[in-house]
């Protein structure tokens, strides 16, 4: 049916979009703070982008991307996430060149075929950073304290920090055999997706949900036992810096991520608050993937943000975005319609949020239209009003009236709405 949105699809009404709004301005003021520098991707990609960058084996690119042939044959997706594309970019734009250390951050939509869920949607929203440039765990350290404070500016509470690591190429190898031994003497207890992984990516099964294979893989070697020194030391001064800093966060042996770019530190932000989607961001370094790719050899660190799951936090919270103060301004008359508008955009100039009113409506009505609005302030303005170059600013919520010339409204707005806007 043409008029119901597709499954997993969804309209954010306006009664909603400021939460949403609000999470982006955060990200944007923070990640800005730390001297990430916006950029912005294309919705959709040559399909072995992903396939190469993500992971063959991943059910990201096994099942669940949006997909299509174009005309000569080629394979696209829709981005199921950002951090490959912010490579690509990364790379096809030569900025390694430019900068050899590069900060970087993105928002937007992202789509994956998935089953709908309490949090999770087959069109949902990231923000996210990708540092590029230095193998270092200073690095590590900088960005796990950006998104923390992402969290700390939007208030949202019974949040936690998971980190772990799960090795490099050195290491991780010798892992993998102890962990594959042991998950093939219990293949009986786990689920077709986990014998299937045995082969092509047995790290995933420690992600598994099903508790069945939850409880086969209690006792399962663990990354943390078989770092090389190099892995170890790197770890030990990211857990160093976050203790420094106060940030708290707690070791999660289990979490490998769910794409195979990873190397060394990853990590989650986790709630009760949600469920079986209990992540709401994640995270870590990836110093294979630029190579991988076809770039230079070039270490990075990186986070996305589930939008859609941190907005569930704050309504489940009742956590309110503040409100934009705003101004009305009541049009007595089809004569003073040309002033008030030209009132009103020089308003919106200064930097308030004005919404004009119907000249064909009276007083009154336009009063109770202005509270409708949200309005704190009625700015009147009539035939006699314009005769005497003034306006009325009439309090919403006192009634008190005061009467200024025209040229003067946005300085006395600004008594009267002190946060400006």
């Amino acid at each position: 049916m043409g008029t119901k949105a597709i499954k997993g699809f969804r309209d954010i009404l306006p009664d909603n979009v400021s939460r949403w709004q609000q999470v982006d301005r955060t990200a944007r003021e923070v990640f800005e703070g730390f001297g990430y520098r916006a950029i912005l991707l294309p919705y959709m990609e040559f399909t072995k982008l992903f396939s190469r960058g993500i992971g063959q084996d991943t059910d990201i690119v096994e099942k669940e991307m949006y997909s299509l042939t174009d005309s000569k044959g080629r394979s696209m997706s829709l981005r199921p996430e950002g951090t490959a594309s912010v490579v690509r970019a990364y790379i096809q734009n030569a900025m390694h060149a430019k900068d050899s250390l590069a900060r970087l951050y993105y928002t937007g939509p992202m789509f994956r075929h998935e089953r709908p869920q309490k949090g999770r949607f087959r069109q949902f929203y990231q923000v996210g950073v990708e540092a590029f440039g230095s193998p270092d765990p200073w690095l590590d350290l900088e960005v796990l304290s950006c998104l923390w404070l992402f969290f700390e500016k939007l208030g949202v509470p019974g949040l936690e920090l998971e980190i772990n690591s799960i090795g490099d190429a050195a290491c991780r190898p010798a892992y993998r055999q102890a962990l594959v031994a042991f998950l093939s003497e219990r293949r009986d207890e786990l689920c077709s997706e986990c014998v299937r992984r045995i082969g092509t990516n047995p790290m995933r099964v420690l992600d598994c949900k099903v508790e069945g294979c939850r409880k086969a893989i209690r006792d399962a070697p663990v990354m943390l036992d078989h770092l090389c020194d190099a892995c170890r030391e790197h770890f030990e001064i990211v857990r160093g810096g976050l203790d420094s800093t106060g940030i708290p966060y707690s070791l999660n042996p289990r979490i490998v991520r769910g794409l195979d770019y990873y190397t060394r530190t990853a990590f989650e932000v986790t709630t009760k608050g949600l469920g079986a989607q209990n992540a709401v961001a994640g995270g870590g370094r990836y110093d294979d993937l630029v190579k991988l790719l076809g770039g230079p050899d070039t270490p990075a660190v990186g986070f996305a943000v589930g939008v859609d799951r941190v907005v569930a936090l704050m309504e489940g919270e009742g956590i309110e975005p503040p409100e934009r103060a705003r101004a009305y301004i009541a049009v007595l008359g089809e004569a003073a319609l040309g002033a008030a508008a030209r009132l009103q955009r020089k308003l919106i100039a200064s930097g308030f949020s004005v919404v004009l009113g119907d000249p064909g409506k009276g007083l009154r009505a336009q009063l109770k239209r202005a509270d409708k609005t949200g309005a704190s302030v009625c700015i009147i303005l009539g035939e006699d009003e314009l005769a005497r170059g003034v306006a009325v600013l009439r309090d919403m919520a006192s009634g008190e009236q005061l009467e200024t010339e025209v040229d003067t409204v946005a300085d006395k707005l600004r008594g009267l709405l002190p946060e400006g806007t």
